[in-house]
Order: C-alpha cells, then sequence, then structure tokens
C-alpha cells in the first residue's frame, strides 16, 4: 500500500494525509508508532534497499561484486521507480539495514586495496550512475527518434539505427545495452585508478585483488 502510493504520486506529493486516507485512518495515529512523514519515507528507503544484495562482495572479487552488486541495486530501483529522487536526497542517517548494507560493501572495497578516502567518493559516482540507468529503464522506446527531423541530422538519426538494430540482434533492452556499456566504462575506470593506488603502494594490481574475507577475516553477516 505505501509502495503504491508513493509509485502513484512520487515524494514530493506524498503525505501523511494521503497515506491515511488511502489506509482509512486518522493522520494522528501515525504519530503512535513514527515521528511523522520523514520517518516513514526512511522505511520506504529501507524496504528498496532491502532488495539490494551485498553478500557478493564476501564471495567474488572486487570487480565482478561490484558489477553484481550494481544489477542488483538497479533492479531495485528499477521496481520503484519514484523512490529515486527519494533515495538520492535522503540523509542515510537512522536507515540500519541501509547502512549495513553499505558496511559490507565498504569492507569489500577495503579488502580489494582501495584507500579509505576514496571509497565514498566511489560509491557515490556508481549510486549516480545507477540511479540514471533506472529512470531510463522507464524512458520511452522512441525517446532518442529524431522522427520527421531525421533528414537534417542524417549522422544522429543513422546512429540511433545502428543502435536500435543491434539492441534486436541482442535480444537486450535500448535500456540495457547503455547499462551494461556504461557501467563496464565505470568499472574499467574504477580498476584503473586502483591499479594506480595498488602499483604506487603494493606492486600489486586490481586484477590479483579480491574483496572476499582471507581466513583470518571475519565474514560481514547478511540480513537478507
Amino acid at each position: 500500500m505505501l509502495f503504491e502510493l508513493l509509485d502513484e504520486v512520487g515524494p514530493d506529493r506524498f503525505s501523511l494525509d494521503a497515506l491515511a486516507q488511502r489506509l482509512s485512518v486518522r493522520p494522528s495515529s501515525f504519530y503512535n508508532h513514527t515521528s511523522g512523514k520523514d520517518d516513514i519515507l526512511a522505511g520506504v528507503q529501507e524496504l528498496v534497499t532491502d532488495a539490494i544484495g551485498a553478500t557478493m562482495f564476501t564471495e567474488l572479487p572486487w570487480r565482478e561484486a561490484t558489477s553484481a552488486w550494481a544489477h542488483s541495486y538497479r533492479n531495485a530501483f528499477i521496481a520503484h521507480p519514484n523512490a529515486i529522487t527519494l533515495f538520492a536526497i535522503s540523509p542515510v542517517m537512522g536507515a540500519a539495514r541501509t547502512m549495513h548494507m553499505y558496511e559490507q560493501v565498504v569492507a569489500g572495497f577495503e579488502r580489494a586495496g582501495w584507500p579509505q578516502h576514496t571509497i565514498i567518493s566511489a560509491l557515490v559516482a556508481i549510486e549516480s550512475f545507477l540511479l540514471g540507468s533506472a529512470l531510463d529503464a522507464w524512458a520511452a522506446p522512441a525517446q532518442w527518434q529524431p522522427g520527421r527531423d531525421a533528414a537534417e541530422v542524417p549522422r544522429f538519426a543513422a546512429a540511433v539505427q545502428a543502435r536500435d538494430t543491434h539492441a534486436e540482434e541482442t535480444g537486450l533492452r535500448l535500456s540495457e545495452l547503455s547499462f551494461e556499456l556504461g557501467l563496464a566504462a565505470l568499472l574499467d575506470g574504477l580498476a584503473a585508478e586502483l591499479d594506480s593506488h595498488l602499483a604506487a603502494n603494493t606492486g600489486r594490481s586490481a586484477r590479483t585483488t579480491t574483496s572476499r574475507p582471507t581466513a583470518t577475516t571475519r565474514k560481514e553477516p547478511d540480513d537478507g
């Protein structure tokens, strides 16, 4: 019911009055269990991130784990696109399960050799791409079509047609083509950044590092 309302009206128009009307209760009744709208929206954030797995950071090398996490993250927000704005601008403080998910991700980055001061910036860069990609999954298929102006922009029109033909040949949706290309480029860039740090400090390479715990490293629990 909560997700249905949020998906219908979006985070800006979401209110306790609207939720109370949907549930056929008095708005004041919410204050017996929450501190208000922000508390409820924090709960929505938790419900969305519950679908984002993070155990891959204890099981896979860093790049493979980050790729799997990115796919899980994107899928969670494709399911609830109106939660994207909410998640992008809301503080994480108070969202315990969300922070626990990040704890596992950060631990995986640390084990791979990422300098601590770069990890959050790297995650924000990845999330910025993922949230945009989740929105793109809802874009109209003809979003990039030049239509009757195709003759005026022949190179652009040909590129759009080539993209569409490639999508048909691969069986992928247009948004999936963009996502996979962008994710690969993003991970390539991050791996190069990690390689530079490792080469300068340890002589290792990101291609040989792992996010998996060693035998002496405690494996972080996962709450689902």
